[in-house]
């Protein structure tokens, strides 16, 4: 997609959708969240490290890969929910976590996203439009992950949580992202 229109977009976006979208959740009083999902594994690395000159840097590890996944939405108000899965990110593991997100708010939600195809799933509406009095789905424009917040949270679960320790096992790995 060209820049331009893509600033056009964003630029659309905030200053014409989300101030409806805020609108009218101060209307229905809806908590809006920022959703996303990412993968994590245990391989990832991050940061930097110190080492002597003319020495290259090991990281230990056990050469054994192991990866999980994880979904997510923060409120405007700091509000967390999230859900980490294995294998593939589908519709069922999407409507798995908003019946889940639902659930825990206990008012209605209006969660805003990006494009991915998933959002966008048939089933995933036919799910929605039976729920629509609890959760509203929105999607943010094309290319524009700063717009997101939920974005700096997975950015600070790769570079805090998975990148500065490796796991020597799975267990250990959800253990350890269960307890974060």
């Amino acid at each position: 997609m060209d820049s331009r229109l893509t600033q056009r977009a964003v630029a659309a976006w905030l200053e014409d959708d989300y101030p409806v979208i805020r609108r009218d959740a101060v209307a229905q009083k809806a908590q809006i969240h920022w959703g996303d999902e990412m993968g994590m594994r245990s391989d990832h690395q991050t940061g930097t490290t110190y080492g002597r000159k003319g020495h290259t840097p090991v990281i230990r590890g056990t050469g054994q890969r192991a990866s999980c996944n994880m979904i997510s939405t923060i409120a405007n108000r700091g509000d967390l929910r999230f859900m980490v899965f294995q294998g593939r990110f589908t519709g069922l593991v999407f409507i798995a976590f908003l019946q889940r997100l639902i659930q825990s708010v206990e008012r209605k939600v209006f969660l805003i996203v990006d494009g991915h195809p998933v959002h966008r799933a048939a089933a995933v509406q036919r799910w929605l439009s039976a729920r629509a009095e609890a959760i509203r789905l929105f999607v943010l424009p094309a290319y524009s992950p700063e717009l997101n917040p939920d974005e700096r949270l997975n950015n600070d679960v790769k570079s805090n949580a998975v990148g500065q320790r490796r796991a020597r096992c799975r267990q250990e790995d959800s253990m350890r992202y269960a307890a974060e």
